[in-house]
């Protein structure tokens, strides 16, 4: 079998971009060239371009994997998104990303296209982590490797807000035009977020280039929301069979995809409406929804699958005492959230059951489960200090602070950033069962819930139950 190409033939049936993407310019530079960008922004990219046309070609960077930049040349930048249900599966060629950069081999080719003045929008899906985020400031994270590599080196950076305050510092000197710097990673307020990263280190460089910045540069926040597994080999036959190619870069996704954006752009966007994004001048209510309930959910899902043996997410929601658990939560969270407009949460939180327990999909709550302290303060933490000072006893969300300890003190291994703190409470932990050595670990728990001795015995009792001593 042949591998993909831009001149392979397709079968009836599969999408393919009605545009021709050797006639289309860059004009977006993305950060994180990994799955969920390429099953998500990019599709809403090509149908963007289908309505509307325009230049929104789409260069994108992985600022550690070379072999991904490689597979997509190899392919001529194509490749599959398999949509999956229980009624069928559908492939899709995706055409709108044009250029990959492998920043560990091509930094300055990176930058070059950051400052290139026909970029207008940067889009970013590098993890939570990846931002160098101090969890007690919620500034920059000094100790963080890629934040003070970028801050002794700045004209040579390695991370991803290095690497935008270096292009932004470009694009002042050289007088290029504004752009816009869209996250869409799962962080509340996430456009605020990085805002205020680029500003802390391009004030720590010069004074006038924070200034500047500050007036030209615009930090949309945007909520985004589509399931997409790591891809397996199974992954990559399933596409061969509905191509007739080889795939290397072969993606599967659930039907449902969500993309919510701030509409502040300093010079113009993709018709990314075309595709079924939603523009507002306030994303607050919809990033919180969906972090708490999904997300949310998705954490407590993911531990109570490596608790009890469950690969994936589809064989938790399989157990109905599990199924009933993930309701008990969404019911807890739901007094926690403001109105959303045009969101009925009733027929949202029954879409979500049904997303969870769709079963073409193999979501993994290992892959889940990995980065419990960047994660869990936005999900679980955040609705607990929320729901006491509201006079409620939180004691559903202390059982998932309680699953997500279990997880860490019994795990093998253990995939966090703050893995070395979590080793050292585990271990403390363990010998008492007690939830104090976590609590100790600091800026990981906010104050309203590390003071709280009454929802803190919630959390042991549920400790105890789950690591008997």
């Amino acid at each position: 079998m042949t591998r993909l190409s831009r001149s392979t033939p397709l079968p009836q049936g599969v999408e393919r971009p009605s545009f021709d993407p050797g006639n289309l310019k860059v004009g977006i530079v993305h950060l994180g060239l990994g799955a969920f960008h390429r099953a998500h922004q990019a599709i809403y990219t090509d149908k963007a371009i289908e309505a509307r046309s325009g230049d929104w070609g789409i260069a994108s960077a992985s600022l550690r994997s070379v072999d991904i930049v490689a597979d997509l040349k190899a392919q001529d930048y194509r490749y599959s998104v398999v949509t999956r249900s229980g009624s069928g599966d559908k492939a899709r060629i995706v055409g709108s990303i044009i250029d990959a950069i492998a920043a560990s081999e091509e930094r300055e080719r990176l930058l070059q296209r950051l400052t290139d003045n026909p970029t207008r929008v940067v889009t970013l899906t590098v993890s939570e982590k990846a931002y160098g985020i101090d969890p007690v400031s919620g500034g920059l994270d000094l100790s963080h490797p890629a934040i003070s590599h970028d801050l002794a080196h700045p004209t040579a950076p390695i991370g991803v807000i290095g690497m935008v305050v270096e292009a932004l510092a470009r694009r002042m000197h050289l007088g290029r035009d504004p752009l816009t710097v869209l996250c869409c990673d799962n962080l509340p307020g996430n456009g605020n977020i990085v805002r205020r990263l680029v500003l802390e280190m391009a004030d720590r460089r010069d004074a006038g280039l924070a200034a500047w910045i500050e007036r030209e540069i615009r930090f949309p926040s945007s909520m985004v929301d589509r399931i997409v597994p790591a891809a397996t080999d199974q992954t990559r036959t399933l596409a061969a069979s509905l191509i007739g190619a080889e795939d290397h870069l072969a993606l599967e996704t659930e039907p449902f995809s969500q993309w919510v954006i701030e509409d502040d752009f300093a010079a113009g966007r993709p018709a990314w409406e075309a595709g079924g994004a939603i523009f507002v001048s306030d994303v607050h209510a919809y990033e919180k929804m969906k972090l708490r309930l999904l997300n949310g959910s998705h954490s407590l899902i993911a531990y109570l699958g490596q608790l009890n043996g469950l690969e994936y997410v589809r064989d938790v929601m399989g157990v109905p005492v599990h199924a009933g658990r993930v309701r008990q939560h969404m019911e807890a969270v739901l007094p926690t959230l403001d109105p959303v407009p045009e969101i009925d949460l009733s027929a949202y939180r029954e879409e979500l059951v049904a997303r969870f327990s769709n079963p073409a999909i193999a979501h993994r709550t290992g892959q889940i489960a990995m980065d419990g302290t960047q994660k869990m303060p936005q999900r679980i933490f955040a609705p607990a200090a929320e729901r006491l000072a509201a006079g409620g006893d939180a004691a559903d969300f202390a059982e998932v602070v309680a699953f997500w300890l279990a997880y860490v003190i019994t795990a093998k291994h253990l995939d966090d950033p703050r893995a070395a703190e979590l080793k050292v409470a585990a271990a403390l932990a363990s010998t008492s069962v007690s939830s104090a050595p976590f609590f100790g670990i600091p800026g990981l728990f906010p104050p309203e819930l590390k003071d709280n001795a009454t929802w803190r015995q919630f959390v042991d009792a549920h400790l105890r139950r789950l690591c008997p001593a």
